[in-house]
């Protein structure tokens, strides 16, 4: 039993519907393909690095879109002129197949920097919360009272 039923959250709950949606999306089966595989580390307080194992992709076969909450890395190996060095395949072992990954971010996660290196693809990830958002400390003042009997005022009969 790996499915969850979660449509009594939706109706009892205002607002958390991405919440719900996330988790019902990672709860199916087959819904995280395993290709190509990767990494999410931690690097510092408010910062994160995705590396996704893309050996044998060129860096003009890759790109990567952040759009809202959502990170794409898609992969698709260019169409080369196979006759012009007449070897035939005879095993593949060597994934050279088309992929997207989609990665959800948190609110304010946005993309600092991408690197391939080594047929790895780095993506570096910082969370900057804008300082609206952030907690402040309110400072408490005290009032000082003199102690004065409350002025009743007697209405004109």
């Amino acid at each position: 039993m790996r499915t969850f039923d979660l449509t009594p959250f939706y109706r009892s709950t205002i607002g958390f519907d991405r919440l719900f949606s996330l988790l019902d999306q990672n709860t199916t089966d087959g819904a995280a393909p395993g290709y190509p595989p990767y990494n999410i580390e931690r690097t510092g307080d408010n910062a994160y690095r995705i590396t996704v194992a893309v050996s044998g992709f060129a860096q003009n076969e890759l790109s990567i879109v952040a759009k809202e909450n959502t990170l794409t890395i898609k992969g698709e190996k260019s169409t080369v002129d196979t006759a012009k060095d007449k070897s035939q395949v005879l095993y593949r072992g060597i994934a050279a197949r088309a992929f997207e990954r989609a990665f959800q971010l948190a609110d304010y996660v946005q993309v600092k920097d991408a690197v391939l290196e080594n047929g790895l693809l780095h993506v570096d990830l910082v969370r900057e919360i804008p300082e609206a958002k952030k907690p402040r400390t309110i400072a408490i003042t005290t009032v000082s009272k003199t102690l004065e009997a409350p002025k009743v005022e007697q209405a004109a009969a």
